[in-house]
């Protein structure tokens, strides 16, 4: 791989790959790594092309969390460059929930500390069989703060309360159990070849439709049941009923043939393989 620490690729099917490229020190991040991976985003964002994330690290880890060297810099702060610091994590972790296209991670080795939370803002995660996870704050007297609002609704507060108290290590066994990843790669298999299927599937989808679907999630996930709800989700099937793709999607359902995005995603797809 090139020699940037964080490398952004966008293929011909739409799929962009964002990737952690620091090996040498398991992929930890620090402000410059948190920094260079915000911009990726917003890149991503404001990439109409781009239609699936996939969020990855070069070497043997996922990542291992905070950067020592960075941690060391933090002791040295007070409390308001701190409270700064934090929130560009903070922020980095909220850009990632909140993209509007579907986010898979892929994980390799070790995820620690904030590493976990990156995981946890993902839509799906793919995890190596022989991958492991670990809130390992507070063993050095911290706590895992701006990740906690992710990890606790990915593994909901039973498991949040035993694996951010104890600092315990589990594997991806325990980890799909519990929700925060999806899909495990068993010892025969791969990471790329688990994904293909997600990508092809989310790949079929309208492009419009994915992200309507994906900030409906958000939106009735954070608000309680009542009629404003209920208004508001006949609001949003009205507007995408008569919005270009899904007036486009009824049509291609009714006249048994293929939507126009599935026709350009394969058109696309065929010419970059001449």
């Amino acid at each position: 791989m090139p020699n940037e620490q964080v490398i952004l690729e966008l293929d011909n099917r739409g799929v962009a790959r964002l990737t952690m490229n620091r090996p040498e020190v398991h992929n930890a991040f620090d402000d410059v790594i948190i920094a260079k991976l915000r911009a990726a985003l917003a890149e991503v964002r404001e990439n109409s092309a781009a239609r699936v994330l996939v969020l990855q690290s070069a070497g043997k880890n996922f990542s291992a969390g905070a950067d020592l060297n960075w941690m060391r810099s933090m002791a040295d702060k007070n409390y308001q460059e701190n409270v700064e610091d934090a929130g560009e994590l903070g922020a980095l972790m909220w850009e990632l929930d909140q993209l509007p296209i579907p986010t898979i991670a892929l994980v390799n080795g070790a995820a620690f500390g904030g590493a976990v939370g990156l995981v946890a803002c993902c839509d799906m995660a793919i995890a190596e069989e022989r991958a492991s996870f670990c809130l390992s704050e507070v063993k050095i007297g911290l706590i895992p703060a701006v990740i906690s609002p992710y990890v606790v609704r990915a593994l909901g507060e039973p498991a949040a309360r035993r694996y951010m108290l104890t600092a315990e290590r589990f594997f991806a066994a325990e980890a799909y159990r519990l929700g925060l990843v999806d899909i495990v790669a068993a010892a025969d298999s791969s990471l790329e070849t688990e994904l293909e299927p997600l990508l092809t599937a989310l790949l079929a989808n309208s492009p419009a439709a994915i992200k309507a679907c994906k900030n409906l999630i958000q939106h009735v996930s954070n608000h309680p049941l009542n009629p404003d709800v209920v208004a508001e989700t006949a609001r949003r099937i009205a507007e995408i009923r008569v919005s270009a793709e899904g007036q486009e999607g009824l049509s291609s359902f009714l006249e048994k043939r293929a939507p126009a995005w599935l026709a350009a995603n394969t058109t696309s797809a065929t010419d970059g393989n001449k």
